[in-house]
């Protein structure tokens, strides 16, 4: 692959955030998912669930045990989750498959708690912290921020609702993963507008 700048030319030809081109499941990832809106309750409770567990480690290691994950969380069906007890999480806590830390996965369990007990669902009340307006995208990945103003309103108010590892870093971690934000650099092929 060929950089320019902060992007890369894959062997296809085309540009991508340099990030993406470090593994072939960033790729995908990067081209098919990561900045693209999102408004499910499912996929945005997977997204919180594992940008929480990406918390000191790399994507790449979250994204790789995604389908485990996916197994181990009841395809993260909020009210399913949300109906785990002791036995689902020592059940957890011994599945090799997935990030094994008993504090992101109760806090998983307490998330799907509190997504089940919103009144206009998870979908309303994420996506009403998404910055209004056109945004100046990215030129480098110098330019990319992990803390805006929005993504701590939205980790302040999801942690006054009773959500755990939803800090600013992270709530802003979700807002690029679910295209609350769009965070490809200028000439990337994603998003090219």
């Amino acid at each position: 692959m060929d950089r320019v700048s902060d992007l890369v030319i894959g062997p296809d030809g085309l540009a991508r955030c340099s990030w993406a081109a470090s593994a072939p499941e960033n790729t995908v990832y990067h081209d098919t998912e990561w900045g693209w809106p999102l408004r499910t309750e499912t996929g945005l409770f997977e997204h919180l669930v594992l940008e929480a567990f990406q918390s000191g480690l790399s994507w790449l290691t979250v994204l790789r045990k995604r389908a485990n994950f996916r197994a181990g969380f009841a395809d993260f069906d909020i009210a399913r989750v949300a109906a785990f007890g002791a036995k689902d999480v020592k059940r957890l806590l011994d599945d090799p498959g997935i990030v094994r830390n008993r504090a992101k996965i109760e806090a998983s369990i307490a998330n799907a708690r509190a997504a089940a007990d919103l009144p206009d669902g998870l979908s309303a009340l994420l996506w009403s912290f998404a910055p209004t307006g056109r945004r100046k995208r990215p030129r480098s990945l110098a330019d990319i921020v992990a803390v805006t103003p929005e993504s701590q309103a939205m980790a302040k108010d999801l942690k006054k609702r009773g959500f755990r590892f939803v800090g600013p870093t992270t709530s802003h971690a979700l807002m690029q993963a679910t295209g609350m934000v769009n965070d490809h650099l200028v000439g990337c092929h994603v998003h090219p507008v």
